[in-house]
């Protein structure tokens, strides 16, 4: 089970966060609400940032196994999941990084292995370029460094205009994402699954959690800029993960391991963007010899 803890971010937004599995133990006891910190209990902290529209229930097959050994959390970010959902002039690149840096400090999480899918991961670096004190290491997958500008904005945008809302059933969002959607090259019915766990119900039918106006404010924070500078900032050990048929190419991956002054590799085979999700033992047999390195190192 996953156990929340409210986090306060950037300018007051309430988020929720996940813990997975038991909190470790610590002698002498606690104080009721005061934060356990990485120090007290001994376990090394990962903090889990899922991507654009993600939720954090997203990791809960990495949070699992990595909670036998670790103390894993998962965030659910600005705008989705069960945290606050401000407007969307909130959604800059600053307050993401910003409730990152709270949940780790909040929670007692540093110094934190950080591990981001797409948006969390650029996240992620920003925060271990921000905040090199607080981070031990970083796993990036399938996130790209490059510039991807104005039309794939306006991509995003029609996209978003054509998701046949409201769905009638939770089997009817798992066959649209999964088959019938325009951006499905093949059958995926772990695609389907994903975009179920960011659905509810409502009066006349399941819509998303999130608003596609936040989510496309989010997304015009970062697709207009290149963030090779941060990556070069990023003093701590970072693994640069891509399923082969994701959307971060082999080049541009290469290239940020190469930018990277402590940067490693891995590919997670028949996978695509969604490797974490759809291929977690793949997934877990490709990061797991660098999280060894890196939180018992």
């Amino acid at each position: 089970m996953a156990r929340r803890i409210d986090v306060t971010g950037t300018g007051g937004v309430r988020l929720a966060a996940w813990e997975f599995a038991d909190p470790p133990k610590a002698d002498p006891p606690q104080q009721p609400g005061e934060p356990r910190t990485d120090a007290e209990s001994g376990a090394p902290g990962v903090l889990l940032l899922h991507g654009l529209m993600g939720r954090a229930s997203h990791w809960a097959a990495t949070a699992r196994w990595l909670a036998g050994r670790h103390r894993a959390v998962a965030l659910d970010q600005r705008g989705h999941g069960q945290s606050d959902k401000p407007a969307p002039a909130a959604y800059t690149r600053e307050a993401y990084v910003g409730d990152a840096e709270a949940a780790v400090e909040q929670l007692g999480l540093g110094p934190v292995l950080l591990v981001g899918h797409a948006m969390g991961a650029l996240t992620a670096w920003q925060l271990a370029a921000k905040r090199p004190d607080l981070v031990r290491g970083l796993i990036i997958c399938d996130m790209r460094a490059s510039a991807l500008g104005a039309a794939s904005q306006r991509e995003w945008t029609n996209w978003f205009r054509s998701w046949p809302l409201p769905f009638a059933s939770l089997a009817d969002v798992r066959a649209w994402f999964g088959e019938d959607d325009p951006w499905v090259e093949r059958p995926n019915p772990a695609r389907g699954a994903f975009y179920a766990e960011v659905m509810h119900e409502c009066q006349d039918g399941w819509r998303p959690i999130f608003e596609p106006e936040q989510m496309l404010s989010s997304r015009e924070a970062w697709v207009y800029d290149a963030h090779w500078e941060e990556l070069a900032q990023v003093r701590c050990p970072a693994l640069v993960v891509r399923g082969l048929d994701g959307e971060l190419g082999r080049a541009e991956a290469q290239e940020m391991v190469r930018v990277l002054p402590r940067g490693a590799y891995a590919e997670v085979p028949d996978a695509g963007h969604l490797a974490h999700y759809d291929h977690p033992e793949s997934w877990r047999a490709a990061v797991e010899p660098f999280l060894g390195q890196v939180l018992t190192g």
